[in-house]
């Protein structure tokens, strides 16, 4: 997740997109391209909810002859902020796509698996990190949560944020981060308080309808030599549906003009626009497993995604796209309303399809996303594979292309993967199409990628070989049935 894999996207992953799944008794051995990437990445599995367990982290260390832009962390440690269900992933996503209802909440979240100490559960197991007196620690955090952003912080402790998506920001301190599902990021925190034993803790954002429970989970910042001194009360974390503490937190992310970064480069002159409402929707239900005449969906820009059975790479390589996909994902949404005005008993009824936005190469392209209160509303964390993009632009209410164009940030954008939308606004992202291939867009949480909230990027050869898609691997996993 994040590794651009520049002009090879054979080996980036999702099933049915640029590969075939791998089929039970086979391998399928992935070729990893690193470009400009540094810092924390993580890797999942792309297939159904598998992700929710097939995950870990991705280290980009500096090269040896290259330092981190601010002091040298005396050790790191990987924290996986992660939710936890009492059943099989795969058959809670099943049930729900055959039963046309949301899949159920977790029973928990999780911090590098253990649960910590505030389910009751008689198993609790907590993650402990041990600390020295007066040492500095960079923490990489990775959000893997399947539907849930998350709140985090230490006791008694500042945060120094110093990256995100693999990409350096300019230093500032919080006392807590905002993570959504799929980010990263990099934290500072000195152990300069009285030696003791004192609480992390996550818990859920959310400024949807449905909310997820609203569990603060544990684990312990710990001292070497230090007993007790653990108290619950002293958990300062913002409120469950918090919006200011959110927009105020990602509104302090900047880019930072440092070697180990790549230079800035923020498209001006924009050659494709594209402006994508999110929705979830319900259509038509008629299979008797249905407990509703309709089921959820969800969509952008009003298609709502359908996997193909065969991967879409292939198909665009080979030039057999007919009855694969097509080339014509609107670049507006066919109707203009109030998108985040109160939408109770409106439904535009989404259109199921493989519908693909075409690129030329190199062509600067800006994308504004527009969340909706269409279904359950709220805030989304959507993610580009192939591409790290600037983060150029957020607000609230109804993007207006005439007035909010002028609020952008051109000068220090941060460069990510995943951008956060926030409920009942907009979000702008640029970037160039200089990476050919088949390319995946998202939202990172997966019910609503089940349902749909997804299209495909497919980038155009350039004119030369170094432009051009690299030839697929003989070993490419075999579509079923052929």
């Amino acid at each position: 997740h994040g590794v651009k894999q520049p002009r090879n996207p054979w080996f980036d992953g999702p099933e049915f997109i640029t590969q075939c799944p791998i089929q039970p008794g086979t391998n399928f051995t992935y070729e990893v391209i690193l470009s400009d990437e540094i810092g924390t990445l993580w890797w999942h599995a792309h297939s159904d909810w598998t992700r929710g367990s097939v995950q870990g982290a991705f280290i980009i260390l500096p090269a040896e002859n290259e330092t981190y832009p601010f002091p040298t962390p005396d050790a790191d440690q990987t924290i996986i902020l992660q939710s936890w269900y009492n059943g099989d992933y795969k058959q809670i996503i099943d049930q729900a796509l055959a039963t046309g209802i949301p899949p159920r909440q977790p029973d928990a979240y999780a911090i590098n698996g253990n649960l910590g100490d505030t389910y009751g559960c008689t198993n609790d197991t907590i993650f402990r990190m041990q600390v020295d007196y007066e040492k500095m620690y960079l923490l990489r955090i990775i959000n893997a949560a399947m539907n849930e952003q998350q709140f985090f912080a230490i006791t008694n402790h500042t945060l120094t944020v110093v990256a995100q998506d693999a990409s350096y920001v300019q230093r500032f301190t919080s006392d807590y981060i905002l993570i959504s599902p799929g980010q990263t990021m990099d934290v500072l925190v000195s152990a300069n308080q009285n030696v003791g034993q004192y609480y992390m803790a996550t818990r859920p954002f959310s400024d949807a309808s449905a909310m997820p429970p609203d569990n603060i989970t544990t684990g312990i910042f710990q001292y070497t030599n230090s007993e007790g001194g653990l108290n619950a009360s002293l958990i300062t974390l913002p409120a469950r549906d918090d919006t200011n503490a959110t927009n105020s937190f990602i509104n302090r992310i900047r880019n930072t003009n440092v070697t180990q970064n790549p230079p800035l480069n923020v498209p001006t002159g924009i050659d494709r626009r594209l402006f994508i409402t999110i929705a979830t929707n319900n259509v038509p239900c008629n299979t008797s497993q249905c407990l509703l005449p309709t089921r959820f969906v969800a969509s952008l820009n009003n298609v709502s995604f359908v996997f193909p059975r065969i991967d879409i790479l292939q198909a665009y390589y080979n030039s057999s796209t007919g009855g694969v996909f097509t080339e014509d994902f609107p670049l507006n949404p066919p109707v203009f309303y109030d998108f985040t005005g109160n939408l109770t008993g409106f439904n535009t009824i989404a259109e199921l399809g493989t519908r693909a936005v075409v690129l030329n190469y190199g062509e600067a392209v800006e994308i504004v996303l527009q969340a909706t209160q269409l279904g359950g509303g709220g805030s989304h964390p959507i993610h580009l594979h192939g591409f790290s993009f600037y983060r150029v632009g957020s607000g609230s209410g109804n993007f207006n292309n005439e007035t909010d164009p002028s609020t952008y940030n051109l000068v220090d954008p941060p460069l990510i993967n995943t951008i956060h939308v926030p409920g009942k606004g907009w979000a702008a992202l640029r970037f160039f199409a200089n990476n050919p291939g088949v390319w995946f867009m998202h939202c990172h949480f997966e019910r609503h990628s089940s349902w749909g909230m997804d299209t495909v990027f497919i980038v155009r050869n350039g004119t030369t070989t170094e432009t051009s898609i690299r030839p697929p691997p003989s070993t490419m996993p075999r579509c079923p049935g052929t």
